[in-house]
């Protein structure tokens, strides 16, 4: 395989040969044409400049959604390695991962009754939060007390019907809330408004949506049948750059909800208006897992879309807009706990594409599976874990200063398993 950094040198000075290449030509027609207006001097050379303007920032475009995603090779040949994060006494159910200032954290959620907090690079446990009754399904960093308090903060829902916020540093209850009436296996944090609003749902078989400022319970979303297994709120609208929506125009912005069921179904809801727009049929067992695809710049091939894993061992991919199947991934040989859009790309005709086209999935046949979305066909590659694969996580974590290797990877997958423990590889 060769040096990425030089592909990439060679490339950027291709580019630069071909301006000059076409600064040669738009001279050369200017002056066989001869073209001569007396009021506009050097008419030939606004011409090169604006040629060169053009080419410019057509090749800048094609960098940025280049740098965007990450060559799948390279993670494949630096995926062997592996951190492990110890101190849980029973499978690791969620892990989450945030940036505090400079610091970067994991924090997870057990059926040891505890939800942990590490550093990422240390693998140093540094908070632990104990004395709950019951098993901690799901645990999130919050992003709205670090955004407008400056407190690093984690959320975490149990078995008892509630979810708590606690602050990290002086391991403290800050909310609770608890109006659910049985117990709650997901939540998530809106990617709008700072992360204002969590969406959690729960055995009740009802979604409800929460404002984290005022603690209060906004919405209830019903029409499930049976326990809401997943749930996730759709990322920032590619048009809306406005991160401090409030709910009064959330639904016009778009902003969705999606949820996937012991009922077999997948779910979308309009969040203003608590309306199902969409049910997706097609799962033969519990929907354990679902994602939506990004709408950032250049990310086309996964939006709109929804990625799903389900307790009848296959990963499905569903078009929003036409509310059907695009395509259903068979492998696994156990019960999909979790599936995650990658940043990867996978070269096309030599070529690395532009556009992320790599999803993964986890399953409780212990393999981390890699999918490429255009086909249908036997898993790119696979990675055997230790345990069952319960919760996935894609993490950019910082270089380490003194190695020089360009063929490590800028990104890592960090996954918790029923042997108790978190990896990152």
């Amino acid at each position: 395989m060769g040096n990425p950094v030089s592909k990439k040198e060679s490339s950027t000075q291709q580019q630069l040969i071909n301006l000059s290449t076409e600064e040669v030509i738009i001279k050369y027609w200017i002056r066989v044409l001869n073209i001569k207006l007396g009021w506009i001097q050097n008419f030939d050379k606004m011409i090169v400049k604006y040629v060169k303007f053009i080419y410019f920032l057509f090749y800048s475009i094609l960098n940025l959604f280049a740098n965007n995603f990450f060559n799948f090779e390279i993670f494949c040949s630096s995926s062997k390695s592996s951190n492990i994060f110890t101190g849980h006494t029973d499978w690791v159910n969620s892990i989450d991962f945030f940036t505090f200032d400079n610091d970067q954290f994991i924090c997870s959620g057990s059926y040891d009754n505890t939800a942990r907090v590490w550093n990422a690079e240390t693998k140093q446990q540094i908070q632990v939060f104990s004395g709950y009754s019951d098993w901690v399904y799901c645990a999130r960093f919050s992003p709205y007390h670090y955004h407008n308090n400056r407190r690093n903060v984690i959320c975490f829902s149990l078995h008892d019907n509630t979810i708590y916020f606690c602050d990290i540093k002086h391991n403290q209850q800050l909310q609770v809330f608890n109006e659910h009436i049985n117990w709650i296996n997901c939540i998530e944090f809106s990617s709008f408004s700072g992360g204002r609003y969590l969406c959690s749902g729960s055995a009740d078989d009802s979604i409800r949506l929460w404002d984290v400022k005022t603690s209060k319970s906004l919405h209830i979303f019903n029409g499930h049948t049976d326990t809401v297994k997943c749930v996730d709120i759709s990322p920032l609208q590619s048009n809306n750059n406005n991160k401090n929506n409030n709910i009064g125009v959330i639904s016009g912005n778009g902003y969705t909800i999606c949820s996937g069921s012991s009922d077999k179904t997948i779910r979308i809801w309009d969040i203003e208006t608590t309306k199902q727009l969409i049910l997706f049929k097609g799962h033969k067992d519990r929907v354990m897992s679902v994602k939506y695809g990004s709408n950032e710049l250049g990310n086309i091939g996964c939006a709109n879309t929804i990625l799903s894993g389900s307790n009848d061992k296959s990963v499905c991919l569903w078009d929003i807009r036409s509310g059907k199947q695009i395509q259903m991934f068979n492998g696994h040989t156990h019960s999909v706990q979790s599936v995650e859009y990658s940043p990867f790309a996978v070269k096309c005709l030599g070529k690395v594409s532009g556009n992320s086209n790599v999803i993964c999935s986890g399953s409780w046949d212990r393999t981390i599976r890699f999918w490429d979305i255009r086909s249908n066909k036997n898993e790119l590659y696979t990675i055997n874990g230790d345990g069952g694969i319960m919760c996935l996580k894609f993490l950019q974590l910082r270089k380490d200063k003194k190695s020089n290797n360009d063929s490590v990877c800028d990104i890592n997958l960090c996954y918790g398993s029923t042997r108790y423990s978190i990896h990152i590889c």
